[in-house]
């Protein structure tokens, strides 16, 4: 549960970002405070829809790949990518008190979110990683306030272990033991 907290913050916050930027940068496109309910909108779409549209559209394009060049299975895999971010702009204004008008700013916002979301995938690691540092500091002051000292005890040991080791060596080191990548374990745990 945790991880999925974390994962849906990081990302909304990171959402909320990206959506104010597309209403400064596109003229057509009126967000001000309704960011705070669009990137609700939009970051539940991203974690769930969007994994769904996105193994469909490629499902479906798969059966004619064979067909196709090299080049003109990119040219395909790039306008389905399009298309889902086009879906999951068109649901926020639906969704949200975000408003768009005329073509450019239906057109262009599934870009600035393509674009926010690959930087995202830059820095999500980092930006998790301050999260979850953040869920654990509020869990400790919340259970920690009726047990001080044994939590206190067996907190230290915990945060010395994950500081001694990269985040690529403990992803490395999970993965040996289960088999599993990060992702995978992300998904694992998003279902239980």
């Amino acid at each position: 549960m945790k991880n999925g907290i974390v994962r849906f913050a990081a990302l909304y916050v990171f959402n909320v970002a990206v959506l104010l930027l597309i209403g400064l940068l596109s003229a057509g496109v009126s967000v001000g405070f309704n960011a705070l309910w669009a990137a609700v909108v939009l970051t539940l779409a991203a974690l769930f829809v969007k994994p769904l549209l996105t193994g469909a559209f490629r499902k479906a394009a798969a059966k004619s790949a064979a067909d196709r060049t090299k080049t003109g299975e990119k040219v395909v895999q790039y306008v389905l990518v399009y298309l889902v971010e086009l879906i999951i702009w068109v649901a926020v204004v639906w969704l949200s008190g975000v408003r768009a008008s005329g073509f450019w700013s239906y057109a262009l916002p599934p870009l600035f979110l393509l674009f926010g979301w690959m930087i995202y995938d830059q820095v999500d690691d980092r930006l998790r990683a301050k999260a979850s540092d953040l869920y654990d500091v509020v869990q400790a002051k919340v259970s920690g306030s009726g047990k001080r000292s044994a939590p206190a005890s067996t907190a230290a040991p915990a945060s010395t272990a994950p500081s001694a080791e990269s985040p690529a060596t403990a992803d490395a080191r999970a993965e040996l033991s289960d088999g599993l990548t990060p992702e995978q374990r992300r998904m694992l745990d998003e279902l239980g």
